[in-house]
Formats: C-alpha cells, sequence, structure tokens
C-alpha cells in the first residue's frame, strides 16, 4: 500500500507520521487487514531515518490501530473504525442545478415495467465475451481519434444506411458514450446563454434538463397522433430535439406531412434539428418511414443513435452523424470532454456488425418484443386507452377519465406525467417490457387492473 505523508518543518517528524496513519485509519482510507510499507521502505521514500518511521509504528501499535506479524510485516488491526466527516462547504453551484432532479435509484419490483430497459437474457453475451477478450489481447496502449475507432464508424454508416437510409459515410459519424453525450456534445456546440430549444411535449426528461443545464431556455411543444406539431414551435427556437421515429413517450412515428413541415421550417428559421431516433430498431408492424437526416437537402439536421436498447446500456455506445459543418467542432468537442471512448468495447462492436451478429441479434430480439408487445396491448384493451404503437421496447396508455390507478408496490409502471415538463400533466401510463418476462406479464397487469378505481367527484359548483 502507497500510503500519502506529507511531512513539513523539522518537528517531531515521528509524530507527525503517526498523526497522518492514524487519520488514515480513522478516516476508513487504510482499511482494516491492509498491509503497511515496510519501516525501511517509508523512511527511504520520505527521506528520513527507519527509527523515525519505526517509533510512529510502534505507537500505533501500542494504541490497537496496528498489528504486528512475524514474518509478514505490519497491519491494520481489525478492530471498528470511525469515518470522519467531509466538510460540507460553502461552494455553491449554478441555480440551474438545484432546480434539476437527481436520477433516483430504481426500487425493486417484482413486476417490472419500467420503460427503456433492455432484456439483457436476449444479449448474446458469450458471443460479446469473446469478441471484447480478442481485443483485449490485442491491446491498444495509446490515445486514439476523438471521433472513435475508425472500423467502427465504418460498420455503423454501413449498418445505418441500410437499416435506416441515413446518408453518412465514416467520416461523418462520431462515437459517442450513448445518446446522452451525443447530446451534450451537440449542446456545447450550439447552444449560448438564453438559446431557446424546442422539445417534445410530453418528452424525454434528460434531453429536457441537458439542454437547461447547458443555459438554454427549453419550451415545450405538443405533440399529437402524426408527432411534433410544427405550428406550436416558438419562432425564437434555434434547435428543435424530436424523437421521429418512435416519440418517447407515447410512441407514435412523425407522419411524412410533419416531417416535410419540420424541415421547411428549420430552413426558413436557419434553425439545427436534433433527430433522436429513438428504439426504432424492434419494429412489429408498418416499414419504417424515412428519418430526417435523408430527407434534409439544407444539412440542417444531427442525427442520434445509440446501442443502449439493441445491446446493453452499460455498454455505453452511442452516435451521432453531423452535417460536415459541424462536424470539426464536435471532434473537438468530444476531445475536450473526455478524449475518446473505450478502444476494445469500440473494436469489439465493429466485429459484431461485420459478422452480422447485430442484425441476427436485432430479428432474435425482435420477435419476443413484439410477443411481449402484443401481450401488453390486448391485456390493456377495454382497460386504459391504448396509444397506438408498432415499434419500440414500451407501449403508452392514457387513463380513461372518471379513472385513477394507484399503483401496486409489486408493480414499477412509469406515469405519462413524469414526462411533461409542462403542465398541465397527461394522466397515463408508460409500460415497458424489456425488464419482465413474456410469464409475468399477465400477472402483473391484473394487478394493475385491481388497483384502478373511480376517482372521487370533485366539489359541487
Amino acid at each position: 500500500m502507497d500510503v500519502h505523508i506529507s511531512l513539513g518543518g523539522r518537528g517531531d517528524l515521528a509524530a507527525q507520521v503517526y498523526r497522518q496513519l492514524l487519520e488514515a485509519i480513522l478516516d476508513g482510507r487504510l482499511r482494516a487487514g491492509e498491509r503497511l510499507p515496510p519501516t525501511r521502505e517509508l523512511a527511504r521514500r520520505l527521506e528520513i531515518s527507519r527509527n523515525t518511521v519505526a517509533l510512529a509504528y510502534d505507537r500505533l501499535v501500542a494504541d490497537g490501530f496496528l498489528v504486528g506479524r512475524a514474518g509478514a510485516g505490519t497491519f491494520v488491526s481489525a478492530q471498528q473504525v470511525r469515518r470522519r466527516a467531509a466538510p460540507k462547504g460553502v461552494v455553491q453551484p449554478k441555480p440551474v442545478w438545484r432546480e434539476l432532479h437527481g436520477v433516483r435509484p430504481p426500487q425493486p419490483a417484482r413486476y417490472d415495467f419500467r420503460a427503456g430497459i433492455p432484456d439483457p437474457h436476449l444479449f448474446p453475451m458469450e458471443t460479446w465475451r469473446r469478441l471484447v477478450a480478442r481485443e483485449l489481447r490485442v491491446g491498444v496502449a495509446t490515445y486514439s481519434d476523438p471521433s472513435g475507432y475508425e472500423p467502427l464508424r465504418e460498420a455503423i454508416s454501413r449498418h445505418i444506411g441500410i437499416s435506416r437510409s441515413v446518408l453518412a459515410g465514416p467520416g461523418d459519424v462520431l462515437i459517442t458514450n450513448g445518446a446522452q453525450q451525443a447530446l451534450d456534445l451537440i449542446g456545447r456546440v450550439l447552444i449560448e446563454p438564453g438559446t431557446c430549444v424546442a422539445v417534445e411535449e410530453p418528452g424525454y426528461p434528460p434531453a429536457r434538463q441537458l439542454f437547461r443545464s447547458l443555459g438554454a431556455r427549453v419550451a415545450g411543444v405538443p405533440v399529437d397522433a402524426e408527432g411534433l406539431v410544427v405550428e406550436a414551435v416558438p419562432g425564437s427556437a434555434r434547435i428543435v430535439y424530436v424523437t421521429p421515429s418512435h416519440q418517447f413517450p407515447l410512441g407514435t412515428p412523425m407522419s411524412p406531412a410533419r416531417r416535410a413541415a419540420l424541415l421547411a421550417w428549420a430552413e426558413r428559421r436557419r434553425a439545427v434539428v436534433i433527430e433522436d431516433d429513438y428504439d426504432s430498431e424492434f419494429r412489429f408492424g408498418e416499414r419504417p418511414l424515412e428519418p430526417l437526416q435523408s430527407l434534409d437537402r439544407a444539412g440542417r439536421v444531427i442525427y442520434v443513435g445509440s446501442f443502449s436498447k439493441t445491446l446493453l446500456p452499460m455498454l455505453r455506445l452511442g452516435f451521432l452523424v453531423a452535417p460536415a459543418s459541424l462536424a470539426p467542432a464536435l471532434r473537438t468537442a468530444r476531445r475536450l470532454s473526455d478524449w475518446h471512448g473505450e478502444l476494445p468495447t469500440q473494436a469489439a462492436l465493429a466485429r459484431f456488425i461485420d459478422e452480422g451478429l447485430l442484425a441476427r441479434h436485432i430479428r432474435k430480439a425482435t420477435r419476443e418484443y413484439a410477443a411481449r408487445h402484443a401481450l401488453i396491448a390486448e391485456a390493456l384493451a377495454g382497460f386504459l386507452d391504448l396509444i397506438p404503437s408498432t415499434a419500440g421496447l414500451h407501449l403508452c396508455a392514457r387513463i380513461p377519465p372518471g379513472m385513477s390507478v394507484r399503483l401496486p408496490p409489486d408493480v414499477a409502471v412509469e406515469r405519462l406525467e413524469a414526462y411533461c415538463g409542462e403542465a398541465p400533466p397527461q394522466p397515463g401510463l408508460v409500460l415497458g417490457y424489456g425488464a419482465i418476462t413474456r410469464d409475468a406479464i399477465p400477472e402483473g397487469l391484473r394487478l394493475l387492473r385491481m388497483a384502478a378505481q373511480p376517482e372521487p367527484p370533485g366539489p359541487l359548483p
């Protein structure tokens, strides 16, 4: 154990060593059972006599904080230690950070209908381990291109070109740690204090909060059966964030007419459209519409994608495709943020895509998710007002007027109100089906149905 000790002045050096080791033990930085450096080694590092260190060790042994073992060394004793509380501090964050809500750890539930969580059991973990192990054996011990591992950028450009008709070459792709970092990089490059950013209402809360944290003025824009209501976008907006392929959380796709209207609006206003292709990989019904990026003729769309749902969230793999005019700034922003991602993981994903394993996994997972989707949709019929959806990992349903649903303790379901950034909130439920097995769905929905009850009558006029 390399213990940091700082000696100053010509005072009692043994007392200084004693005090700093004692503080490290009481604070818990030196844990019970940990071996201290030999007295000769520590004395050499501190440039003091060995007897000075030995004296400090002897005092700690006598006080019961250390124990010596013949032939083995000196160890922290197994007695209980108290952790010294760190100072609370007086430095305060910017006001916006006091307003943003932190992420609460999920509460365990027997029937887990939380949205946005893929089923880890569907992921080919053994194949993935083999690919990662292969890359670790090769080993690249140096800094790399902030844009990401080039073979992965090539693989992604082919993958999204075939599966989503996105127009991009390897040089247009920038690898990120998930979609959230992609949004952060875009915001760093485009948002100035007071910039108006339009977001969907209801919509994705982390995006809304991120834009606010960067100094933007965030405006919610209503969503109807055709997607974002373009006529309601504020004229002052300079950035519009949308999820047109599978609106989050309602699940409806943006109609072709609305897509054309949004692109025309962006051209007139010289605005930027951030297209988050959320959950578009798992599609059970109609053919997907062309993304905004491929319809864009003016270079105003930034396309954001992620592998958090197709693979696993813990891998933190995403990407963005930006117009050439923004690419240098985004690359620099990535370098200044965390330089680059984890190269072995990126190299493993490149092979995963090139060997056809990603496409195979998506086909297999889509069949399973389609079955769960159909099971939930059938069970909710006549109970809640289901919003039609043919893709993704969740369903959204509105609670009919006159009904309330008190969520059972064993059922984890998210309320639609949580995705509404502006009043009035919309009563409804968002039910994911990635974290719950097919066999558990009927009982979870039965408990949910039992929790529904008529709302009490309001006060008389």
